[in-house]
């Protein structure tokens, strides 16, 4: 039978009790808001809606993009670092909430014992013994509860750290795809200048050898024919280095990607435009990298509260029952009580944690906005640079025109001896030049596209996010997170 509590104890167990439904100790913490200008100060695009950025990429029409950014998320190694680091977040949380619990133990032996008596012989018995032990830690002053605040808050940022990387790695996949593209075009473009320029070297070395032109026009014509040689395979180069580029982003066997890329359209493709029509504290909302420090700021103000916890006493209530029998004796013991802790020197170390966790919420505070300051700058930046590219491409394509005319009246200027070798090839490089600068000025527009789409977020949505996924290599094996346990108030 239970005996009544000493009235000391029964005193500390009320008084334990009561101070269990205290406030926790420590800051509150209040997201905050972003000092930033109510309006984009760059020229804004317009058609379509930012709304439909999270199916940004099918409307480019393109299956040899989309088959890459499948790849990609499915087994990105960048993704797989975010979604590890967001599987441990949640078992340290699913640890900590367990810590607010009861803990409870139990223990059984069986032991056998021979005695060798004086002239009675020996005598073997049996020892049967069970015990059960209970503790559960009083939550006073919050430092649990600030401590499963902040093992939440840390994994909502890890999410927004895995929302981040899908939406670079995207913007990643796509930026090399077109680069690829275009360099294509550029190969196309030298290969067709090269066959010009080796007619024009064969026709002049007939007219050197006829002595119908200088030796001069001979070695120009044989240089001009090096030198876009070379700037031809180095172009190849290029192209060879964004198809290395590809196969690390999405993961594809050289041979497979080759084939896939073989297997689609040549041309450069075209970015659907759309309207940014949020302002930049709506925007910033829907930037996963600025919503990850902001969740590293909300653990780093409860990582406060649990320090300052440690200031104050903390009481233990603990709890054991035993049971043991041994040659037919069977006995049982039990004993219940509350243990207080009260810190009375430490040479400084809890003040010092104190000190550090307001040091590291500073921190916190500062990557915050810094976060925020760069994701203004990258819109602004990306709206820039698409407005500028928009302007000059009409210019480049007026200005390729231009001198292809420009080019094909010096062809027959040249074939009726109206100009020297020098002029006409001083047309074709500005021709050339045009061209080339038509494509990189294209190729541009579509990355100044890719990189607003990412300055935005890539259509993240924070109400409702993209479910968090595994990568394909741990799909198959990987156990599911255990939901936290909620931490119960005392």
């Amino acid at each position: 039978m239970l005996q009544p509590l000493h009235p000391l104890s029964s005193l500390t167990l009320a008084l334990a009790i009561t101070l269990g439904g205290c406030a926790a100790v420590g800051p509150e913490h209040r997201p905050p808001e972003p000092a930033v200008q109510a309006q984009w100060a760059s020229p804004l695009p317009h058609g379509g809606s930012v709304r439909d950025l999270g199916q940004w990429w099918q409307q480019f029409n393109d299956p040899v993009l989309a088959r890459l950014q499948q790849a990609a998320e499915a087994d990105g190694p960048t993704l797989a670092t975010a979604w590890g680091n967001v599987a441990l977040a949640r078992a340290t949380l699913a640890g900590t909430g367990a810590s607010a619990w009861p803990t409870l133990s139990g223990g059984a032996s069986v032991s056998r014992a021979r005695q060798q008596g004086t002239g009675t012989g020996s005598v073997t018995t049996t020892t049967r013994a069970a015990s059960l032990d209970a503790s559960w830690e009083l939550d006073l002053f919050g430092k649990l509860r600030r401590n499963v605040e902040a093992a939440t808050a840390k994994l909502d940022a890890r999410g927004g750290d895995w929302h981040d990387a899908r939406v670079t790695l995207a913007a990643e996949v796509a930026s090399s795809y077109v680069e690829y593209r275009a360099c294509g075009l550029l190969v196309d473009i030298y290969r067709q200048e090269l066959v010009s320029v080796e007619q024009t070297a064969r026709a002049t070395d007939s007219l050197v050898r006829a002595g119908l032109s200088p030796a001069t026009d001979g070695a120009l014509a044989q240089a001009t024919q090096a030198s876009t040689t070379s700037a031809l395979l180095a172009q190849r180069a290029q192209c060879e280095l964004l198809v290395q580029s590809l196969a690390n982003l999405s993961g594809l066997a050289d041979a497979e990607l080759r084939a896939l890329l073989a297997g689609g359209s040549a041309a450069l493709p075209a970015a659907p435009g759309f309207a940014v029509d949020r302002v930049p504290a709506e925007a910033l909302r829907q930037r996963p990298d600025v919503a990850s420090k902001e969740r590293d700021l909300a653990a780093a103000s409860a990582n406060i509260g649990v320090a300052v916890a440690d200031l104050y006493p903390s009481i233990q209530l603990g709890g054991s029952i035993g049971f043991s029998a041994t040659a037919g004796v069977s006995g049982s013991n039990w004993s219940f009580g509350p243990t207080i802790s009260i810190p009375l020197f430490d040479g400084g170390s809890r003040r010092a944690a104190v000190d550090a966790a307001r040091a590291s919420h500073e921190v916190a505070y500062a990557q915050w906005r810094q976060a925020v300051r760069n994701a203004v700058t990258e819109v602004e930046k990306a709206l820039v640079q698409l407005d500028a590219a928009g302007r000059r491409v009409g210019q480049a394509e007026a200005a390729a025109d231009a001198y292809r005319r420009y080019l094909s009246g010096a062809e027959a200027e040249r074939r009726a001896g109206t100009i020297s070798l020098l002029s006409f090839e001083e047309s074709r490089r500005q021709a050339l030049s045009a061209q080339l600068d038509l494509i990189a000025l294209q190729r541009d527009q579509v990355s100044d596209w890719i990189a607003l789409y990412k300055a935005l977020g890539g259509g993240w949505d924070r109400g409702s996010p993209t479910p968090i996924t595994p990568p394909r290599s741990r799909a198959a094996t990987a156990p599911s997170a255990p939901s936290a346990p909620s931490a119960p108030s005392t």
